[in-house]
């Protein structure tokens, strides 16, 4: 049963959820102990009374940071440690599975539209791009608390909550997360019996099912399975996709005090790479929003994906706990596009161009934590000490395509405005400047963080980590090897202060690094193996206020200096030369959580301005906007329950203009959206659902990923859902 369908029930039984509510935020817990907490993944031990006698004994497996509705109060993510989202220095929002299912979100970008201070870009049509405090990434993600770094597009179908964390903070995850990270939170085999099954239909031919099965085995053990499968249309005229994933986990309690987890997950999506459309005189071309620019018969991308994860969690003795876990990953990646370039300076036609890549990947992480509570006189700590070991191996090949019927090496053909769908033959082959590499990149990381209850209400959070990056990089056409080895030094520090206690007050410091071999492994040269990795440092103060139990906001201020970029050199073009890249500077305000009990809401609000802070090329200047960052963003979503049986929804999202490219020469405009919701609990083990988006048929072009490859919004569009438990 959802936290939804709990809170709709008769009045008579609002004193129990009350307490349910604040068992799940921490407030109170006379039954539940907790003992161990899982990095990431959210997974703790706890300790319990004695089964009364004829009872069964589960495997008592619970969810740091368990939340009713849209508030969460705790992560296991932000200090690897299972901690108060108001004692953690840094500005953290959490997408709980209540929120997830109330919008019907479906994958990041949906996410991410309700989190102040995050954004999204086009991402070439074929993978996830957030955009984190004017950073734009593909590698500073992470599922359970380890890396996911390859370029797919993830779905939400096995995800309890995705937490965001804004500001580098490398201490924590170690290389990139130039402007924060993503980390998913899967769902885990924890005892309980689940049989739910969830059906949605939606305009453009959505399809698509999912379903949660768990229960108890006995002896101590617990199985849980997750699985969907989704095909739909577009409103783009010729797009579609299919994906679809299982992932069967389980938890083994051994004793009192060790507990093993694990799981296998398999997924698969495949669907039309979309660009968009073009620019015109700076601003998107004036078109149909579902005309396709290109050949979408050859314009495919597919993303394969198995990963097994196996974990154990062990109390040494009372304060003192032992973590590990590993993570196995193959990635296997293809993407080709036949897609539009510049429009003619009399916009009457486009050009178009067309390239494939395949990418091959596997990554083994693992991580060991010892996690210790002691006093030293009247200071109170939390000792995290951990080693983090990983191996990525990663082979890449670019082809680029040619239009054979214009000529044997025509790389680019221009068609007109007006019919700029073409289905032209195209052979692709590698070029003179195609990659085709292989390398092997290691990661060997030693950290210490103490977390100080120096005075009643004043923490101070320290903590430090040494990365060791090696890459040993193979061009596979030349030959050419490069080797790169780099190790840092990432602090973290932050003070946390709560003049009482639902407030607290914090400062933070952090910093994080990007090796030269890029955030994809792909990007090391001879010319620039010897530079110093690029630097992001982060400064913020905040708040944190728990005004009701079920209720927060936070706040905070912030600056995001990247420097280390590396450039040509003016005096000399064999050469490159490092200089500061940009500055980030902003507000964002957050509230999540229950008004009154009937009343949910999420609301977001930041305001940024993100430039170049030196020249870069010739047409990325000093002063430049960094693209894809608008200086407002604001979002507000209501749910409120009529009756304890329907509930309506309500929601506004609202972006300011933003450029393209780091040229400037492109600016999307602002737009604002209204989307809505209705919600039936027919009854105790069936629920009905209706989302709709975009209810004034607003016409606005939501992402882009540079000067001609911007992507309309969706008109109007409905999905319906059916969940059923037996």
């Amino acid at each position: 049963m959802t936290e939804r369908s709990r809170h709709t029930r008769a009045p008579a039984q609002a004193a129990p959820r009350r307490r349910a509510r604040r068992a799940a935020r921490g407030v109170a817990a006379p039954v539940l102990a907790l003992v161990i907490a899982a990095p990431g993944a959210g997974l703790a031990q706890t300790t319990s009374p004695a089964p009364e006698a004829g009872a069964i004994a589960l495997p008592e497996i619970g969810v740091v940071g368990a939340a009713a509705g849209y508030a969460a109060a705790r992560t296991g993510s932000a200090t690897r440690t299972d901690t108060p989202l108001r004692d953690v220095p840094q500005s953290v929002t959490v997408t709980t599975q209540q929120a997830i299912r109330d919008l019907s979100m479906q994958n990041l970008q949906d996410v991410l539209r309700y989190v102040p201070g995050a954004g999204y870009a086009l991402g070439e049509g074929n993978r996830d791009t957030p955009v984190l405090r004017g950073q734009s990434t593909t590698a500073s993600l992470f599922v359970d608390g380890l890396r996911d770094d390859v370029q797919y597009i993830r779905d939400l179908y096995n995800i309890d909550r995705v937490e965001v964390l804004l500001g580098p903070n490398a201490m924590i995850f170690g290389r990139g997360g130039a402007g924060g990270v993503i980390n998913r939170v899967t769902r885990q085999a924890d005892g309980e019996r689940r049989r739910e099954v969830r059906l949605q239909a939606g305009s453009y031919g959505q399809l698509r099912g999912s379903f949660d099965i768990g229960d108890t085995v006995g002896g101590g053990a617990a199985v849980r399975v997750m699985g969907v499968y989704e095909q739909a249309d577009s409103y783009r005229r010729g797009v579609d996709l299919e994906r679809y994933g299982i992932n069967p986990t389980f938890s083994y309690r051994l004793g009192d005090n060790t507990t093993i987890r694990g799981g296998y997950e398999y997924f698969r999506d495949e669907r039309t790479a979309d660009r968009g459309i073009p620019s015109f005189n700076g601003r998107p071309l004036a078109t149909g929003v579902d005309t396709f620019f290109g050949d979408p018969d050859l314009s495919r991308t597919r993303a394969e994906v198995h990963a097994f994860n196996l974990g154990l969690d062990h109390r040494i003795m009372e304060g003192v706990t032992l973590r590990n876990t590993l993570r196995f990953a193959d990635y296997d990646k293809f993407y080709q596009n036949v897609f539009p370039g510049a429009v003619s300076a009399n916009g009457q036609a486009v050009s178009i161009a067309a390239y494939n890549h395949s990418t091959h990947r596997q990554n083994l992480f693992n991580q060991t934590d010892l996690v210790m509570d002691l006093a030293t006189g009247p200071v109170r700590h939390t000792l995290l000490a951990g080693v983090e070991l990983g191996r990525q191996w990663t082979d890449s090949v670019r082809l680029t395509g040619y239009f054979t019927s214009f000529g044997p090496n025509v790389t680019s053909v221009s068609v007109p405005v007006a019919s700029p769908r073409i289905g032209l033959p195209v052979s692709f082959r590698a070029s003179a400047t195609d990659a085709n590499t292989s390398g092997t990149a290691t990661t060997a990381a030693a950290y210490i963080q103490d977390q100080m209850q120096l005075l009643p209400g004043l923490q101070l959070i320290a903590g430090l980590r040494l990365d060791n990056f090696g890459m040993d990089f193979r061009n596979n056409r030349t030959g050419e090897r490069v080797d790169q080895n780099d190790t840092t030094l990432s602090p973290r520090i932050g003070l946390v202060w709560q003049p009482v206690q639902p407030l607290s007050l914090y400062a933070s410091y952090s910093t994080s690094y990007l090796p030269r071999a890029g955030e994809q492994l792909g990007s090391l040269t001879l010319s620039n193996r010897s530079l110093e990795p690029e630097e992001f440092t982060n400064r913020e103060i905040g708040a944190k206020w728990d005004l009701t139990p079920d209720l927060s906001v936070t706040a905070a201020l912030f600056q995001l200096d990247r420097t280390n970029v590396a450039v040509t050199d003016p005096a000399d073009v064999t050469r490159s030369i490092l200089v500061d890249g940009t500055r980030t500077r902003g507000f964002e305000l957050g509230a999540r959580g229950r008004v009154t009990e009937a009343w949910s809401m999420m609301a977001g609000w930041a305001v940024q301005e993100s430039e170049f802070t030196s020249a870069q090329s010739a047409t990325v200047q000093q002063g430049n906007t960094v693209p894809f960052v608008p200086r407002n963003t604001l979002s507000l979503w209501n749910r409120y329950d009529v009756s304890p049986r329907l509930g309506v929804g309500l929601g506004v999202v609202h972006q300011s203009s933003y450029v393209a490219a780091a040229d400037n020469r492109a600016r999307i405009p602002a737009f604002t959206r209204l989307d809505g919701a209705l919600y039936w609990n027919v009854s105790e083990r069936v629920e009905l659902q209706a989302n709709f988006e975009n209810l004034l048929r607003t016409k606005y072009y939501p992402v882009a990923d540079n000067n001609n490859n911007i992507m309309p919004g969706a008109p109007f569009s409905m999905r319906f859902a059916l969940t059923t438990r037996f």
